[in-house]
């Protein structure tokens, strides 16, 4: 097998898929393998045959996926089985994924551009080198719908039927055409490379002579002090200006499918935190949320576990637990934008969020 020919392709087309931009979403590199049955085009005059494809990809955007296979079949010669016929090729394929939240299966569409290089034996009697051997190399395309669910962080399972179009215009067995359809039915693993990425810590503020100093009493450093004329029975926020005694948490919103907070989150969760350190008679509701895709069983879920990494956060950084109320989810019920699920890719961050409603 032509394997320097193959491995350079795959390495040329997987190029292509490195982006520059910071993502917001899984990009690593994953390794891929796969098994299937290769339904042959009947004018091969080859049996149907297993199939084995390995390759390498990763996601271009949350919906877009892009891997480089390697794959090989080896049917036998309906005539004689005794006469080699093989085949095997290199392909880039592009998945577009259509994701929903609440959801570890998403179906997929996909299209393959590639290289297939056949090896055939065939009788060439009377002649006295029978037999004799046609290699030679073509143009494929593929087309195809699949399945891609989630095992886990570290694996995900495809379930993919797929139509390749395979442009070999020499066959011995049909001279006549320019072009075999063949069928193929796999299953697949997707093995993600490295570590998922970490939320980033949010940098410790820098000491200076003016954090020691609060001219107005406010009990506001001068450093963050943005009012320093301040007067006493003023409520206070944490730049040092008066403000209502609330805290707005419609800013904490979180990623796709996810409870995990962000580092805007824990940024807007310690501005929080110290409200509530200062003002010690505050009662509040920490309340989860989530958008409008997925199950209902499955988002009320999704927001009490939200709720549950707010209250997390402020119990362990200081604030008892008696002066919170929950964590309460609320699932998809309450909304800021209740036209979402006409949408594309139900992607509205506002309803993904956790609240806190203060209740004196």
């Amino acid at each position: 097998m032509k394997i320097r020919l193959l491995s350079t392709a795959l390495l040329a087309g997987l190029s292509f898929a490195q982006v520059a931009n910071a993502q917001d979403f899984d990009d690593r590199w994953y390794l891929t393998g796969s098994a299937g049955f290769n339904i042959q085009d009947n004018d091969r005059g080859t049996r149907n045959a297993p199939f084995v494809g390995l390759g390498v990809g990763k996601f271009l955007a949350p919906n877009w996926s892009l891997d480089g296979e390697l794959n090989y079949q080896n049917p036998n010669n309906d005539a004689n089985p005794n006469l080699n016929w093989s085949q095997y090729g290199v392909s880039l394929d592009l998945r577009r994924h259509f994701l929903a939240e609440g959801r570890n299966w998403n179906p997929y569409l996909l299209m393959g551009l590639g290289y297939q290089r056949s090896e055939e034996e065939f009788d060439a009697f009377p002649s006295n080198n029978s037999p004799a051997q046609r290699e030679d190399g073509n143009l494929a395309a593929k087309v195809g719908v699949g399945v891609q669910s989630a095992l886990g962080e570290r694996v995900a399972v495809r379930t993919e039927l797929a139509y390749r179009a395979d442009f070999d215009d020499t066959s011995v067995n049909a001279p006549s055409k320019d072009w075999f359809g063949d069928i193929l039915a796999s299953v697949g693993i997707v093995i993600p490379l490295g570590a998922a990425a970490a939320v980033a810590a949010v940098p410790a503020p820098v000491a200076s002579a003016c954090a020691d100093l609060d001219d107005d009493g406010d009990g506001v450093n001068n450093c963050d002090d943005k009012c320093p004329g301040s007067q006493a029975g003023q409520t206070i926020g944490p730049d040092g200006c008066p403000v209502p005694v609330s805290i707005d948490l419609k800013g904490v919103n979180f990623d796709f499918d996810k409870a995990t907070l962000r580092p805007d989150a824990v940024s807007i969760l310690s501005e929080a935190t110290e409200i509530l350190k200062r003002y010690p008679e505050l009662k509040v509701e920490v309340a989860g949320h989530t958008d409008l895709c997925g199950k209902d069983a499955y988002n009320q879920k999704l927001s009490e576990r939200r709720a549950s990494t707010v209250f997390d956060y402020l119990t362990s950084n200081g604030v008892d637990a008696s002066r919170l109320v929950g964590p309460i989810g609320y699932g998809e019920s309450r909304p800021l934008e209740p036209t979402e699920q006409t949408m594309p890719g139900c992607k509205s961050e506002k309803n993904r969020r956790t609240e806190l409603n203060v209740q004196n």
